[in-house]
């Protein structure tokens, strides 16, 4: 007689597993952002700062349009962000070779330096817990990131992985 294979375990999407998941993402996300937020308080700034430098960092030479488009956020609250981070020596813009109205974004030295102060500590954070739930984990917890997602972002991974 062949034995019957049990289907995916329920349990995971009770409410209350839900709403322990929904817990904690909160708390990863506090303690997560927690040390970058005092650095940053020392400079004036705050987490849209933080999100500014930290894709202009991953991306050099990205452009205002395409920061927008990963941030979703209004030029307005961009340019205000952008605007302290380029008088404050944080970060230059240059003009598309192309497209002269295009501008495109550079952490300056003081930018790179500052980005990697702000990245030390959650490269740290998530590769200890990465190292101690294990390669299987890993992949699980990226599936679960990317399915959090909208679709039009996930393929931003792909690209990545890909590329």
């Amino acid at each position: 007689m062949t034995e019957l294979k049990p289907g995916p375990n329920p349990l995971f999407l009770r409410e209350e597993e839900l709403r322990q998941a929904i817990e904690m993402l909160f708390f990863a996300y506090r303690d997560f952002t927690g040390e970058p937020d005092a650095i940053l308080a020392h400079l004036g700034f705050g987490r849209a700062h933080h999100r500014v430098i930290y894709f202009v960092g991953r991306h050099p030479m990205i452009s205002v349009s395409e920061l927008l488009l990963i941030l979703k956020i209004t030029k307005q609250s961009l340019s205000r962000v952008l605007s302290q981070l380029v008088r404050e020596g944080f970060i230059v813009q240059h003009q598309g070779t192309e497209d002269r109205r295009q501008r495109l974004l550079k952490l300056t030295d003081k930018g790179v330096e500052i980005e990697r102060q702000l990245t030390e500590a959650q490269r740290q954070r998530i590769a200890r817990a990465y190292r101690e739930a294990g390669a299987e984990a890993v992949q699980g917890f990226r599936a679960v990131m990317l399915g959090i997602m909208d679709a039009p972002d996930r393929g931003r991974f792909d690209r990545e992985r890909d590329g």
